[in-house]
């Protein structure tokens, strides 16, 4: 798919065909393309839980569940994904790399860091899964852990305590999806969000 189609097509999707499984294969590139990545001082510090078995991905759902939501809605549409991909970020690795004699903050201090790269850098490789699904002609939808769930998400599946979930990225062939009520806000114009040169309120010459 040309690259302009992908950013097109590119949406959340919530509901997913429950019988169309995805081919290793194509699990393997879509997880090997988030590989590539950028990420500070070449750090790496992210982590990714696959998860392709039912048994797996009702643990997944059993840890995560924070109240159950209304019948058919978002959260029961989603659970028909037959993939799971957990992102993980690992604050340490960063603090850890920068503390080397090729960048020098021998301190770790947190505060040196203007906005927490490690979690950044997860979501880019997020981001590229979620492309390669597009491209793929998959669905998905990435989106947060109930902060609530999360220790009795790491405790379920054994993740160490230096890592922390940013979020989930469900993955399946598409079914009939409902469109979110969201999207009725529309896009922002352009001449909000972006400003060349100088910052500008839409109305300043």
């Amino acid at each position: 798919m040309d690259f302009d189609d992908v950013v097109r097509r590119r949406r959340m999707v919530r509901s997913y065909d429950p019988d169309r499984p995805i081919p290793p294969e194509l699990v393997d590139k879509i997880v090997a393309h988030g590989l590539r990545a950028p990420s500070a001082g070449f750090s790496q510090g992210w982590s990714f839980l696959v998860l392709t078995s039912a048994p797996d991905r009702d643990l997944y759902w059993a840890s995560t569940a924070d109240g159950d939501g209304p019948p058919g809605g978002w959260l029961e549409r989603m659970r028909t994904a037959p993939l799971i991909i957990v992102a993980l970020s690992n604050k340490s690795a960063y603090l850890d790399r920068y503390a080397q004699p090729d960048k020098g903050w021998t301190d770790r201090d947190e505060a040196r860091w203007s906005a927490p790269y490690w979690d950044i850098d997860t979501g880019f490789a997020a981001l590229l899964m979620h492309l390669t699904a597009v491209n793929e002609e998959l669905a998905s939808c990435f989106f947060g852990l109930p902060a609530v769930r999360v220790q009795a998400f790491k405790d379920a599946f054994g993740v160490p305590g230096e890592f922390h979930p940013i979020g989930a990225l469900t993955v399946g062939y598409p079914a009939a999806d409902k469109r979110s009520p969201s999207l009725r806000r529309g896009h922002r114009p352009v001449a909000d969000v972006v400003h060349h040169g100088r910052w500008a309120s839409s109305g300043e010459a």
